[in-house]
């Protein structure tokens, strides 16, 4: 089964064909990061309104790529939530319209699960495993017993990684996009010129939740209280600094989610999951025997074959969206997203 993956949810616009899940036949990425930089962040309107002019020639270059014809994709899957309400409806009006003049099976998808289940295209895990999504809008450590069986350990109660990279970047003028500016930054820094403290949550109930609100506010606001004394305060010393907290502190809920539960196996997926000191991190997890695997970088940013790949397990299993859904741009609760 070739299916057609759609991905429009923020600034990145992607087509692309999996074959049975797992063979990448092709996937474009789009990407709107020059447009945007003069704002150092996505303007929801540029976004919608160049997801509209670019996903037919996306669409086009993918089936090109991939050396089939029209007539090969047996279904369309798209992201309708969450994310930019303009954006996602350009990609479901789309693959709705491609989907009934071809008669062929449609599907939505959440892009929050198929970040989850990003390595599993090119790195399978057996199930169950322990999933941690990190991206700019997103932090979760969750139990994964199936492609669609989620259950949320720990959320971030405020700030998602991703969020606290860009804003302390935006604030020191590190450069956009501004996760990849820090990475860059901070392997030329000292990681230990600024000792920035983790959360201080009430753990009684939600042990695995985290804040990166007040590990923002401390590197953007309370600089010198937290300088060592001695190291130049550089961006590449505040980079490393800021970095090495924000990783820390949620390398420390994976460590004690994975012993708690038992679970011998992690997976990372998201932007944030194409960070070096996160993956080197989670890497390090194999010394006590734990089996951990990432999506290829490329499948850590919002593109359409993690969508094909996981539209694939649904289809496979009977699942079909009705044409009249539509889009969301909040995070839906993760019960099971369909009924067979």
């Amino acid at each position: 089964m070739i299916v057609l993956g759609l991905e429009t949810s923020c600034d990145e616009c992607s087509a692309a064909l999996v074959e049975d899940g797992h063979k990448i036949l092709s996937n474009i990425i789009a990407t709107q990061i020059e447009l945007h930089k003069p704002y150092e962040g996505v303007v929801p309107e540029l976004a919608s309104r160049l997801h509209t002019e670019w996903i037919s020639q996306v669409v086009q270059s993918a089936i090109a790529k991939a050396k089939i014809s029209i007539d090969d994709i047996d279904a369309v899957a798209v992201t309708n939530r969450p994310g930019l309400l303009g954006s996602l409806l350009v990609g479901v009006s789309f693959a709705k319209g491609f989907a009934a003049s071809r008669n062929l099976p449609f599907i939505t998808i959440d892009h929050i699960r198929a970040h989850l289940y990003a390595s599993q295209i090119e790195h399978p895990l057996e199930y169950p495993y322990l999933g941690v999504l990190v991206s700019g809008g997103h932090t979760v450590i969750c139990r994964v017993d199936g492609y669609d069986e989620i259950e949320v350990l720990g959320t971030t109660i405020d700030d998602a990684i991703g969020e606290a990279f860009d804003k302390v970047a935006k604030h020191y003028g590190f450069g956009y996009p501004g996760g990849v500016a820090v990475d860059q930054l901070a392997k030329k820094g000292n990681p230990l010129a600024f000792l920035f403290p983790g959360p201080k949550l009430n753990v009684k109930d939600h042990p695995y939740d985290i804040s990166y609100s007040g590990l923002k506010t401390a590197t953007i606001n309370q600089l010198d209280s937290f300088w060592d004394g001695k190291s130049e305060k550089s961006p590449e010393n505040i980079a490393a600094s800021f970095q090495r907290a924000a990783v820390n502190m949620l390398i420390k809920r994976v460590r004690a989610a994975l012993e708690e539960t038992g679970l011998k196996r992690v997976s990372a997926g998201g932007g944030v999951a194409a960070n070096s000191y996160l993956r080197s991190e989670l890497l390090a997890l194999q010394e006590g025997g734990y089996e951990v695997s990432f999506p290829a970088l490329k499948l850590c940013t919002d593109n359409g074959a993690m969508i094909a790949a996981l539209a694939y397990e649904y289809l496979k299993d009977g699942v079909r969206s009705d044409f009249y859904e539509s889009a969301s741009a909040r995070v839906t609760a993760f019960k099971k997203q369909y009924s067979k």
